[in-house]
């Protein structure tokens, strides 16, 4: 190779390390932006750790207790929940 052939190919393989410094920092962004919805969910869950504790014990008894109300009090919080979503859906 000559003087000129490698210039040539040095600058070819600077674009390439600078494409790729590119795709990795689209790449970081896209992952941070899809990790964000996770964070925030398991940030909620952290804060509300005791009373999301208590509220499913209680409701552990209660289902022990009174297995029918259990599985119709399931059916509407499930029911509830889907609503919910719907809801929030629609109005985006």
């Amino acid at each position: 190779m000559n003087r000129a052939d490698r210039k040539a190919r040095r600058a070819e393989l600077d674009h390439a390390i600078e494409q790729q410094r590119i795709d990795l920092l689209v790449a970081a962004h896209r992952w941070r932006t899809a990790e964000r919805t996770l964070d925030r969910s398991w940030r909620f869950l952290s804060r509300h750790r005791t009373p999301l504790l208590v509220a499913a014990g209680l409701l552990a008894y209660r289902g022990l207790r009174h297995p029918r109300g259990a599985v119709r009090l399931a059916r509407r919080l499930t029911a509830g929940v889907f609503f919910a979503k719907k809801a929030r859906d629609l109005l985006r």
